[in-house]
């Protein structure tokens, strides 16, 4: 069963996921990339509304690949209070060194999910890397937002290999990327642990607008919808 994550950008949204459905409340600032960051007292004013009522993610922005600066930004997010800090990675000669620095984050308790980009080089030999770290999952994402999503990336034999490799090594999956109620089905059906939206909640379906909530009910229902064929389908 995939969970429901919605990517918020204030307590107004936040509010709006929480009434609507949606399993994971996600922090960040569309407008500053595709793991842009909220303001640090932004995200403690979220996780003090939320109270532990739905678990809480939040991204500590797009940043350089080096060691020293992600490991500042991910203690800095941890210490808020969220549940799970989300980092972006790109396949570069530094990416084992910024992974490592991260290990004693991991060590702490902290739950680190790391992003893929689809519009990237992925490998997926370097999901051993996230896993022998402590991290707690991995996501598929698009980088460049430019209306092209995720299974315009990539096939899906290819997102289907991305997915059971992260369970095969223990880690909490997830799919995200200009995610459309289109793409619900088929990507369900890989199994992945969540799905990700944020485009398809908003006016307009653009990241950078405000949250729709007739567009986020019908994310969620159509979620559902899938939950339930999949339970008729195992029963």
């Amino acid at each position: 069963m995939s969970l429901f994550l919605a990517s918020v950008t204030n307590l107004k949204e936040a509010s709006i996921a929480l009434e609507l459905g949606a399993d994971v409340i996600d922090l960040k600032h569309p407008e500053q990339g595709a793991l842009g960051a909220l303001p640090i007292t932004t995200i403690e004013q979220i996780v003090a509304f939320i109270a532990s009522r739905k678990t809480v993610s939040a991204t500590v922005g797009d940043l350089p690949m080096q060691p020293d600066i992600l490991l500042d930004a991910v203690e800095m997010v941890a210490a808020t209070g969220v549940d799970i800090v989300k980092i972006g990675f790109f396949a570069t000669a530094s990416l084992q060194q910024c992974v490592e620095a991260l290990h004693s984050v991991t060590q702490g308790g902290v739950k680190l999910i790391a992003v893929l980009f689809a519009d990237e080089p992925v490998a997926l030999n370097d999901l051993a890397i996230f896993s022998a770290a402590g991290f707690y999952g991995v996501m598929l994402d698009t980088a460049r937002k430019n209306g092209q999503g995720l299974r315009d990336c990539l096939a899906s034999s290819v997102i289907a290999d991305f997915v059971n490799e992260g369970h095969r090594l223990g880690l909490f999956v997830g799919l995200a990327g200009a995610l459309q109620c289109a793409d619900i089905a088929p990507l369900s059906a890989l199994q992945p642990d969540y799905l990700g939206f944020r485009g398809a909640l908003c006016m307009g379906r653009q990241r950078t607008m405000s949250i729709e909530p007739q567009h986020m009910q019908n994310v969620s229902q159509l979620l559902r919808k899938c939950h339930e064929a999949d339970r008729l389908a195992t029963a």
